[in-house]
């Protein structure tokens, strides 16, 4: 049993009402989840602010709240705690309630707008196969060894990380790969984590609903490299024009990695086909399985972060090679028909066109590219035309269709996405709303040896219209109709 005294260590505290010293059970931010024994952390978020669910709280029983602002009636046997930040708080307070397991395990974060889900799975992947214990906090799911637990966010909230990395701890592992979104880092979520390194793969346009400018995007990846220690690795991809600008600030020792420019780490790309990538690392030739140049960076990431974390380079290129990636990441197969389907979870205008412009590379010109893509609803509208143009250049035929639409229409989506056509590649679009029927448009114009990229939602299984979340697997429903029509 803790105190609220041993858990508002490191916190920043302006005045405190009342007794630190009574016993805590658990810790939320959720009002919902309070009772006696709780303390209740209010938070003010994007949508609610915490501090107007204080009163509730008190009727069901906590009697201790840390808030930003201390009500102007207060209750007898209730503590208070004032505190400058209340997100910032919480990430310390559940970082201390559950002994700071991140200081147990080497935790290594990756950020960057296209990546982080492959990096850090193949790292989970790689660290398992050398014989280490290692959990696994990703978009697509959380791992503590071989136990998988659903992911909800690209980054969970500080209470479950904790828990999470706690178990992690109690399990025996000796690291941990985590994928650092930047919503995370703005919302404070990864606040008193102690982390042996961070990655970072790239930015492109993405998020602007929530971080308005994309400076204010940069400054949130690069915040996560600002608060590593002296003790951490920053490693940066040098061929990305913001590579350098992670390292500004940071204490950590500072790596590189990339393809095009000198770096610590280099690669170069021999072969890339649909089977695999040949690739010179460090002056040794590597046939992996995984396919197209993004994937030659992402491979080169994780090689150059296991070195960092002191394992063999043999056994690390030899395991590395055998392994296949993250789902819904360049997810591709060949139909009875000969058709190629590729499924990728590409929902950025530069994820869009790593996928095609690898297809591009690898195609021998005279099969025709089909590409099926949409938008999500309730997110950055700008990226829209701009997503529909790249499909365009980089297509022989493209379906405009339905992503998540959320709360908006589908056909409003897809009208924001027409406006980035040019009249020269309008002949060449298609829009059809419904996102199965555009699946199986695709699957009918294409002949054998031609490739239909589905681009978008990758390894989800559900597609979210008005709130509810449908069943709805990309690439199930496409390899079922190109079954069909074989």
């Amino acid at each position: 049993m803790k105190s609220l005294k041993d858990i508002l260590y490191s916190v920043s505290i302006k005045k405190v009402f009342g007794s630190t010293d009574v016993s805590v059970e658990d810790i939320c931010f959720d009002s919902r989840k309070a009772k006696p024994g709780s303390v209740f952390i209010a938070v003010k978020g994007t949508a609610v602010d915490g501090h107007r669910f204080i009163a509730q709280c008190i009727n069901n029983g906590v009697t201790s709240v840390i808030c930003e602002e201390v009500p102007s009636e207060i209750v007898a046997g209730v503590t208070y705690v004032e505190v400058e930040n209340s997100a910032k708080s919480l990430g310390i307070i559940a970082a201390n309630f559950f002994d700071r397991p991140s200081e147990k395990l080497k935790l290594v974060g990756i950020t960057g707008t296209n990546g982080k889900t492959t990096i850090a799975t193949l790292l989970f992947q790689l660290f398992r196969e050398l014989g280490y214990k290692a959990g696994l906090l990703s978009t697509v799911q959380n791992h503590i060894n071989e136990q998988i637990i659903p992911a909800t966010h690209t980054t969970p909230d500080p209470i479950a990380i904790n828990s999470l990395l706690n178990e992690m701890v109690d399990s025996g592992c000796d690291f941990c790969f985590m994928e650092i979104s930047s919503h995370a880092v703005a919302q404070y979520r990864i606040e008193g984590l102690q982390f042996s390194g961070g990655v970072f793969s790239n930015l492109t346009h993405d998020h602007l609903d929530f971080h308005l400018t994309f400076d204010a995007y940069l400054k949130a990846k690069k915040a996560f490299f600002d608060g590593l220690d002296r003790n951490a690795f920053a490693l940066t991809n040098i061929d990305d024009k913001n590579g350098k600008v992670m390292l500004q600030n940071t204490k950590a020792h500072q790596k590189t990695y990339g393809i095009k420019n000198n770096a610590d780490f280099k690669a170069k790309i021999i072969e890339n086909h649909f089977s695999g990538l040949l690739l010179n690392i460090e002056n040794e030739e590597v046939w992996f399985k995984m396919v197209g140049s993004f994937n030659a960076y992402n491979l080169l990431a994780v090689y150059a972060v296991a070195l960092l974390l002191e394992q063999d380079r043999e056994k690390v290129l030899t395991i590395l090679s055998s392994l296949g990636g993250a789902e819904g990441r360049f997810d591709h197969f060949i139909s009875p028909a000969g058709i190629i389907g590729i499924v990728d979870y590409a929902h950025t205008p530069d994820a869009v066109q790593n996928v095609l412009s690898t297809v591009q590379d690898i195609r021998k010109g005279t099969e025709q590219v089909v590409t099926i893509i949409g938008c999500g609803g309730d997110r950055d509208k700008a990226k829209r035309p701009v997503m529909a143009q790249v499909a365009c250049d980089w297509s022989d035929k493209v379906i405009l269709t339905s992503d998540n639409p959320r709360s908006e229409a589908a056909v409003d989506i897809i009208h924001e996405m027409e406006a980035g056509v040019s009249p020269t590649n309008k002949k060449k679009t298609i829009s059809i709303s419904d996102r199965k029927e555009a699946i199986r448009t695709a699957c009918h114009l294409a002949k054998p040896g031609d490739i239909i990229v589905l681009a978008g939602k990758g390894h989800e299984k559900y597609q979210e219209i008005n709130g509810v979340k449908i069943p709805f697997d990309d690439k199930q429903i496409l390899t079922e109709i190109l079954n069909l029509l074989s």
